[in-house]
């Protein structure tokens, strides 16, 4: 999926398994799956009866060899709409300059006439500094006003910042939460080893809260991809390693030791002048 391979399960799950929403291809007219799986399961997601083929990591039937999922979508159509999920997400990081910015995050709900509470749950590093008297969301140009909010702020190189939010999603409506953000000085061993010096936000979680025969049921919450936001730092290149490692030599090879010796007592001080004077050798 994506030239990218599913490794096998995690030691500390007690289940771990990979659903493909196949609704919409009964029979097979739309993509082809491979490896195909007989595992089948039915679900009732917000009224709408769905149907999904169930991968197990923790069995080796779906696995390669090297104990790897790679499953395979081969589209059997050249053209054709795109199949939108009903709840889906998807943010990015705005601004201009390496000291403030803005998280944006948009929401969409594709139900024609359904309303849905969203609850959003975000960890942002502690070295972003969010401004969160700037949060702000909108549905259709209107203000939505959160229903909930909380906010842990972060303490530095100890946590992170966690923002929790529940918001009203409209029918057929995108809904945009922005907060803004400065980004804090860090030391320079501290920036990610990477090569565009970049940090990573981590994937924000949604979790759908839909009304299902006048109950409240929880489904599985959804994670939205990771963002790439620039630190405030010159490039590690080499002539930047250079100066640094110089600047250490150089402070070694040029430094000088010496013995800080005790002084002597004034009377002792005198004794010498005159031994001195007289070329006898000095008193220790």
């Amino acid at each position: 999926m994506f030239s990218r391979t599913l490794a096998k399960a995690c030691p500390l799950a007690s289940s771990s398994k990979v659903y493909v929403d196949i609704t919409n291809n009964p029979e097979g007219e739309l993509f082809e799956l491979s490896p195909a799986t007989p595992v089948l399961s039915q679900a009732v997601v917000v009224g709408d009866h769905r149907t999904y083929s169930v991968y197990d990591l923790t069995k080796a039937d779906n696995l390669t060899k090297e104990d790897l999922l790679n499953l395979l979508f081969r589209w059997k159509g050249d053209n054709g709409d795109m199949l939108r999920p009903l709840l889906h997400a998807e943010r990015y990081v705005a601004g201009f300059g390496l000291q403030t910015g803005e998280i944006h995050t948009l929401v969409y709900n594709n139900h024609p006439f359904r309303a849905f509470p969203v609850l959003l749950l975000e960890s942002v590093p502690w070295y972003l500094w969010l401004y969160i008297h700037t949060l702000k969301v909108t549905s259709k140009s209107h203000e939505n006003k959160p229903s909930y909010i909380h906010y842990q702020p972060s303490k530095d190189r100890q946590r992170p910042h966690l923002l929790e939010t529940l918001i009203q999603l409209p029918p057929y409506s995108v809904t945009e939460v922005t907060v803004q953000f400065e980004r804090a000085l860090l030391k320079w061993n501290e920036y990610p080893r990477t090569q565009i010096m970049a940090s990573t936000l981590d994937p924000l979680s949604s979790a759908p809260w839909c009304q299902v025969w006048l109950q409240w049921t929880r489904t599985s919450p959804k994670s939205i991809r990771c963002l790439a936001v620039s630190c405030p730092t010159s490039s590690f290149v080499s002539p930047a390693l250079v100066t640094v490692g110089y600047g250490s030599f150089y402070n070694l090879l040029t430094r000088t030791f010496q013995v800080d010796e005790p002084s002597l007592p004034l009377a002792k001080q005198l004794t010498n002048l005159i031994r001195r004077i007289r070329g006898v050798p000095l008193l220790t």
